[in-house]
């Protein structure tokens, strides 16, 4: 895209240049005539004064690109109503018939009168232009104002891929936006040496064709570039500023940082903290106890979503699933963590339908076979 707009330019201004050489405006001027140049040579004067204005114009060109769509419209409003105060003015005094005043002289003023008052105009307008409400004029920019939804994607959600799951479910709606940037970074982390980071890039190529390949998303690769911010984050929220956009990730400092810089943010692990099942005091879990806890007697399990479960007096059932009963549920910044006791032989289980069982499948299905062989044994 940069260089397909490169070469527009180049091809403007050489364009440009070549109608001036051929219709050589600086033909009829003195002191060029005067400098003794020849037909030539005013032709290659025409030709180097008309790639200047073509430069000017495309200079132009690309600081109003930058502009925002409000400084735009303050600027043009500004510029209309200084050109046509700067005519009436200038009507006024071409309408003075006085001999004390020469015409070259109201000539001139009428020319720097609408010099100055369109160029008050275009300043004043495009710095009071941010307090215009799009929503307020109606039509295309009322409408565009009010349904703009991107969603800009940093590099650690796109290789963590929970991303592409929830996309898969239809809660994450709007606009998915890709910055260029982003794509670099990952393709440099796929091509690293280290095998550790290679295998992340790739998964995140991965995670990427994943979400193309999902119909139901709208994704937009931007080309949006800020060669003075050398941080990737920071591109992100000077992205997330210009379009107005939120920027999905998972990256703790990106979050604060952009959250203070106004621009909002989606956190997927704030996402899955709260997607974590509820559990209250006094219900009953079936876990499989994996390894001994810090104090003594201790057994340690693990929900589906990594949440630690603390048993008293399981140390002996490591490597078995236990029923237990809750005892408390403790919040940490680090997330939630569960304690709990083995369920009292004396007491009765409640139905199979209200206990929390926190195995995998898999770990579910075996736990069945080996009750099925332990009771095909007994009998």
């Amino acid at each position: 895209m940069q260089r397909d707009l490169l070469l527009i330019r180049v091809v403007f201004i050489i364009l440009l240049a070549a109608i001036a050489a051929v219709i050589n405006p600086l033909s009829n001027v003195g002191f060029l005539a005067d400098a003794g140049l020849d037909p030539v040579g005013l032709r290659v004067a025409s030709a180097v004064f008309g790639a200047l204005i073509g430069g000017l114009i495309v200079f132009f060109e690309t600081r109003a690109r930058e502009a925002s769509l409000k400084t735009l419209i303050g600027g043009s409003v500004g510029l209309a109503i200084g050109v046509i105060g700067a005519f009436l003015v200038g009507m006024l005094i071409s309408s003075q018939e006085t001999a004390t005043v020469p015409g070259e002289v109201k000539t001139f003023l009428t020319i720097s009168l609408a010099f100055l008052l369109g160029y008050i105009g275009l300043m004043v307008g495009a710095a009071k232009g941010e307090f215009i409400e799009l929503s307020a004029l109606g039509g295309v920019f009322g409408e565009a104002e009010e349904y703009r939804d991107y969603k800009i994607l940093d590099t650690s959600v796109i290789i963590d891929g929970r991303i592409a799951d929830v996309a898969e479910t239809g809660f994450l709606t709007g606009t998915i936006v890709i910055p260029q940037f982003i794509l670099a970074e990952l393709q440099q982390v796929a091509d690293s040496p280290d095998s550790s980071k290679r295998q992340r890039g790739r998964r995140g190529l991965d995670m990427l064709q994943k979400l193309r390949n999902n119909n139901a998303l709208d994704i937009q690769i931007v080309e949006n570039d800020y060669p003075k911010v050398k941080e990737v984050d920071l591109k992100l929220i000077e992205l997330g500023q210009e379009l107005g956009g939120v920027v999905v990730t998972n990256d703790f400092n990106l979050n604060k940082v952009s959250e203070l810089r106004g621009v909002s943010v989606l956190n997927i692990n704030e996402l899955a903290n709260a997607l974590k099942p509820v559990v209250l005091p006094g219900e009953a879990m079936r876990v499989f106890i994996l390894k001994e806890g810090k104090e003594y007697n201790q057994g340690v399990a693990y929900l589906d979503d990594g949440t630690m479960v603390v048993v008293d007096n399981a140390r002996k059932l490591i490597g078995k699933t236990a029923d237990i009963a809750v005892t408390s549920v403790l919040q940490t910044t680090a997330g939630k963590m569960i304690f709990g006791r083995l369920w009292d032989e004396n007491q009765e289980l409640p139905d199979a339908d209200n206990i929390h069982d926190t195995r995998s499948e898999n770990m579910r299905k075996q736990a069945g076979n080996v009750r099925t062989e332990t009771v095909a044994e007994k009998s």
